[in-house]
């Protein structure tokens, strides 16, 4: 059964596996290690184009940061339709394939813009948020959900979904709300810090 489980599940362990390890990275005792190190990647990235756009005129910095809740609220719109659909909660009267796969098209939009926006800002702030824990949350948060929707949730998803068991679809369900939620929380956190 033991040898079963990793022939069955061979993507959820492998999402399973990288958080595993992102999480002994984190609490292991080697991120002490490295942390030190990327304080002058940080200080670079402040450096950069992005970094001195985003710390000397503001007005980009809104722009971008403009830009990026828009992204945010595509990307959460998709989430909360997609799920919602897979849960029986919303769009109930159109068909669940086809609210998944345009919902995951218009997702991919959000991310990309959520992540290139996402980077310029960082620059533009890259010394305080090096300090910040609640940072390096978000990141474990945003990695754990790209995992999640593109190794499990796409995969398992992209099969007929009435042949699955509906407990699974529901349960891929709440965890990709509940991950999304997490990474939108973290994000909104680094604002109130520091």
């Amino acid at each position: 059964m033991f040898v079963s489980m990793f022939t069955s599940y061979p993507r959820t362990l492998v999402v399973v596996a990288a958080l595993v390890m992102m999480l002994v990275l984190i609490y292991g005792g080697i991120t002490e290690a490295v942390y030190p190190m990327l304080l002058s990647v940080f200080e670079w990235l402040e450096t950069t184009w992005f970094g001195v756009i985003g710390k000397t005129w503001g007005a980009a910095f809104a722009f971008v940061e403009a830009v990026h809740l828009l992204g945010l609220a595509l990307l959460g719109g998709c989430v909360l339709a997609g799920d919602g659909r897979l849960l029986g909660l919303v769009l109930t009267d159109v068909p669940v394939n086809t609210v998944v796969e345009r919902t995951h098209r218009v997702f991919v939009y959000g991310l990309v813009i959520c992540l290139a926006t996402g980077i310029f800002m960082a620059c533009g702030v890259a010394t305080k948020i090096y300090y910040l824990s609640v940072y390096w949350f978000k990141m474990l948060a945003l990695s754990a959900g790209i995992l999640f929707h593109f190794q499990i949730r796409k995969p398992l998803l992209s099969h007929d979904i009435h042949a699955l068991n509906p407990v699974v679809v529901k349960m891929v369900g709440v965890a990709s709300i509940l991950v999304w939620f997490m990474v939108a929380a973290t994000g909104r956190w680094i604002g109130f810090s520091g």
